[in-house]
């Protein structure tokens, strides 16, 4: 039998990848003030996401999740999360329509503060101190001071979430998702891209798919779907005392309990231990989970961790994220698949083509191959083909700003070019560019599984 499980119940397990407070009391303040403040999402709005990923699992829509690697406090801003949320839009959009399959929109965004690290030590010339752990631990700067892990950075990250899921919820809710926009959603600097040709004659025709309509008598205003979209949003569950915080009891459903930080967490590969505080964390709480997948992960591991995470095998609960490298995923994930099939498992298989595909360029920069990128998602597509499952969905660290940060792409991005706009305060995202690059790709890939499984799709309503 299961031991009983409350918030704070995983401070009684082992935990790794959690920082050294040097003041445990201003710690315990700032969790205890965080517990008063309102919550930053719903129980109905986490509940929501659990049915459209219920969808995913059965193979009736895909998942599109992204955002940055690691979201910083000095680049918060109104045009940042305007210009991220149009290029989901765009893919969005590409995968709809092109794919004919609905979208289910998760944001790495408004919460992906922390990350793992492989060393809980930095070296520079000779002086060694904390390694970097996101905006809402410790500051990127190599100073004793700036790697000082501070308590109080959780206030500002909890307050930075919240203004930028304000503005989220206007854009998607708003009318900035309204279908006879598609053309303006494109961003400046991707308007002279090889890709914008394609992106502006599919455009061009959902403008002429929407005039037709019109003219048979539909009116397009009664139809809130062609103007609004569901946005969620996502983060890794890396410091647990911020997330027992901010999780709160369900008052329409006593005795279920929601992190209400965000509409879906993930545990990482570097803290899925099935007998560790992180595992303990998310068992509880009712909101959708994501379980990153990485080589070291044996299938009988796998199953163990579902039954932990998802006992009820309720669909749409459970998202497994394989980041095997472009080399690795013909090697690993059969295993993996066949294991959770032959076990009857209800999951979202989705591919993270990013962190296994990490190298250290030739200029010192670290960046991933774009061609090494889209090999794994076809790689991904290619086993469950082969096993007969779904390909569900990618999770991309992404931007909508005009970086070089990964190589290859449209532009053909070069080593020489990474010192242009290498702007992350952490691992290398897509561009713009390169993530409609991505879509299109995924389109091609989504037309090809549906004309071999021969399933009908439902109608694909909106975004």
């Amino acid at each position: 039998m299961a031991e009983r499980w409350s918030p704070d119940s995983w401070r009684k397990k082992p935990i790794l990848q959690v920082p050294d407070y040097p003041d445990a009391r201003a710690l315990a303040d700032v969790e205890k003030q965080l517990a008063t403040f309102p919550p930053l999402v719903f129980a109905g709005e986490a509940r929501n996401l659990k049915k459209a990923l219920a969808k995913v699992a059965a193979g009736d829509a895909f998942l599109l999740q992204g955002g940055d690697c690691a979201e910083s406090f000095a680049e918060h801003g109104a045009n940042n999360i305007r210009d991220f949320f149009r290029m989901f839009l765009q893919m969005a959009v590409v995968l709809t329509y092109a794919a004919a399959s609905p979208v289910v929109k998760i944001g790495r965004v408004a919460g992906q503060f922390a990350k793992p690290r492989s060393s809980p030590m930095e070296k520079r010339d000779g002086q060694e101190l904390p390694s970097y752990r996101g905006d809402i631990i410790n500051d990127i700067a190599f100073t004793p001071d700036a790697r000082r892990p501070d308590p109080r950075r959780q206030i500002e990250a909890y307050r930075q979430s919240a203004a930028t899921l304000n503005l989220l919820r206007a854009f998607a809710q708003g009318g900035y998702a309204n279908l006879g926009s598609v053309r303006q959603w494109m961003l400046g600097f991707v308007k002279d891209s090889p890709q914008s040709r394609r992106y502006v004659e599919l455009s061009d025709r959902i403008s002429e798919a929407l005039g037709f309509m019109q003219a048979c008598g539909l009116d397009l205003e009664s139809h809130p779907e062609l103007k609004t979209t569901d946005f969620y949003t996502s983060h890794e569950a890396l410091l647990l005392g911020f997330e027992q915080a901010m999780t709160r009891e369900d008052s329409t459903r006593p005795g279920t309990w929601y992190a209400t930080s965000g509409h879906m967490i993930w545990i990482g590969d570097r803290t899925r231990q099935a007998d560790h505080a992180h595992i303990e964390f998310a068992r509880g709480i009712k909101n959708p989970l994501g379980l990153k997948c990485g080589p070291s992960l044996k299938a009988d591991d796998l199953n163990r961790l579902i039954d932990i995470l998802n006992p009820e095998n309720e669909p749409g609960r459970l998202t497994l994220i394989g980041r095997f490298g472009a080399e690795k995923v013909g090697e690993h994930l059969p295993a993996l698949i066949r294991a959770v099939k032959r076990e009857g498992k209800s999951v979202v298989w989705s591919c993270d083509p990013m962190h296994g595909n990490t190298i250290t360029s030739a200029s010192g920069y670290k960046t991933r191959p774009f061609d090494l990128i889209l090999k794994e998602v076809r790689s991904f597509f290619e086993v469950h083909q082969a096993e007969g499952t779904y390909a569900g969905g990618v999770h991309l660290e992404m931007t909508g700003q005009n970086v070089t940060e990964c190589t290859g792409g449209a532009r053909a991005i070069t080593d020489a070019d990474l010192n242009d706009r290498y702007h992350t305060v952490c691992d290398p995202r897509l561009n713009a560019e390169q993530a409609i690059d991505m879509a299109f790709m995924l389109a091609e890939l989504l037309k090809k599984e549906r004309t071999a499984s021969a399933k009908p799709m439902s109608a694909a309503a909106g975004l």
